[in-house]
């Protein structure tokens, strides 16, 4: 088989990738070894997060740094015998999340930010799949005054990029979230980010309409990537398949390919967790809440209350560990009377991060016919339809709606 553009990987970047390519005109095949939507994309907090205009930064304040490094946190957990291993590039996180270079990562993200919630709007409505969000943003709730009294300062700070939010006392917060218990100060209540009820299915909707668009969807190895004469060539379940490009969005895979082929692209991986829980009966969750104190997410889905984990620093392929999902359940359980638990193991993802904050999109420099779109971090669902159409225009030759100069892979040279 023969396709004009291979795109391998079928999460919500490679979906999205999939379906701009499309619509200029490209013949596309998207390949993975799953079912869409299955890996990463499939377990996040389902936030369209139009909100986040400064990255995820590492910690810099020493006694942060203490707290984390003691291993009690609920936020963040590590694994001893993984440390050696990514310490340079925590280090290198570290250096990148000085003030004046999260400035600079914020400034390359903010083009993209701003347009998350538009580009996912289009998609949403071309594959019917519109029910599935909901407007109501998020609540970002605090139980330490000093520290709610600091984030509603610094949110002023956002004013400037014409985010729309409501500072929340205790009893507004209870207005807006009465069956929330527990001393809670208050919250800020982000109006403009859109949630979504099942990220995978969500992804699975917009591959559905990718196919009904005419494009081609099939399973197979993309680690058997492998150029031939002046095309790329991939194993699949119906043969070899033959392009003249090929894209990489294989997420936190991605280096499975990029690295044979001599690319030294800093590609890390932060693990997490999820688990979905029944509510008590008479009790419902109206918004997703993020405990900024406690660093977990409870989030209304269709499946039950999804409570997503913060950061889980252990090797890629190591057993789950559910000390993190336990510490948040049991902070989780004092705010919200979450029932039984619905799912019969935690679901654990990795999401692929670069240490300056900003995702891999455009060409590989020393092959031809070769793209990347890899490295969105906490943001693949957020970012995805954005990312898709950055690159399509890059491909197509046309003027991108932003510089992609930012996003470059020279920038690891």
């Amino acid at each position: 088989m023969h396709c004009q553009t291979l795109v391998l990987g079928a999460g919500i970047v490679g979906v999205c990738s999939a379906l701009h390519l499309q619509a200029i005109g490209h013949s596309v095949i998207l390949l993975d070894r799953d079912e869409p939507g299955r890996g990463t994309s499939h377990g996040n907090a389902g936030l369209i997060e139009r909100s986040s205009v400064i990255p995820y930064a590492f910690p810099r304040e020493f006694s942060q740094l203490l707290r984390y490094g003691l291993n009690r946190q609920s936020s963040m957990h590590y694994s001893l015998s993984y440390l050696p291993k990514v310490a340079p590039w925590l280090f290198r996180y570290w250096q990148q999340s000085s003030p004046d270079k999260l400035a600079s990562a914020s400034r390359a993200m903010l083009p993209l930010v701003e347009r998350s919630v538009i580009e996912h709007d289009l998609l949403a409505d071309a594959a019917d799949m519109k029910g599935l969000f909901s407007a109501k943003g998020w609540i970002e709730l605090y139980r330490d005054q000093g520290k709610f009294a600091l984030a509603v300062a610094d949110t002023k700070s956002y004013d400037r990029f014409g985010l729309r939010y409501e500072v929340l006392n205790a009893q507004q917060l209870r207005e807006r979230e009465p069956d929330l218990h527990g001393e809670n100060i208050g919250g800020i209540h982000w109006l403009d980010p859109k949630t979504v009820g099942d990220p995978g299915a969500l992804t699975r909707g917009y591959a559905a309409l990718f196919v009904r668009r005419g494009g081609v969807l099939l399973k197979g190895d993309a680690r058997s990537l492998r150029q031939h004469a002046e095309q790329w060539q991939v194993d699949s379940d119906q043969g070899t398949l033959n392009a003249d490009q090929v894209v990489i969005a294989l997420g936190p895979q991605s280096a499975d390919l990029f690295k044979p082929l001599g690319y030294q692209i800093p590609l890390g991986i932060k693990r997490g967790y999820h688990m979905h829980y029944a509510s008590q009966p008479g009790v419902q969750l109206q918004h997703s809440v993020i405990d900024a104190q406690a660093g977990y997410v409870l989030a209304p889905m269709v499946r039950g209350i999804r409570l997503t984990t913060g950061v889980e620093f252990a090797d890629s392929d190591a057993s789950p560990n559910e000390i993190q999902l336990r510490r948040c359940e049991a902070i989780a359980r004092t705010l919200y009377p979450l029932g039984e638990r619905l799912d019969a193991e935690p679901w654990l993802g990795r999401r692929p991060c670069l240490p300056d904050m900003r995702p891999v999109i455009g060409p590989a420099p020393n092959h031809k016919g070769l793209w990347f779109n890899f490295g969105h971090a906490h943001h693949g669902l957020t970012l995805g339809p954005v990312c898709g159409r950055l690159l399509a225009e890059m491909m197509s030759g046309t003027t991108p709606f932003t510089d992609p100069t930012p996003y470059s892979a020279t920038r690891f040279r």
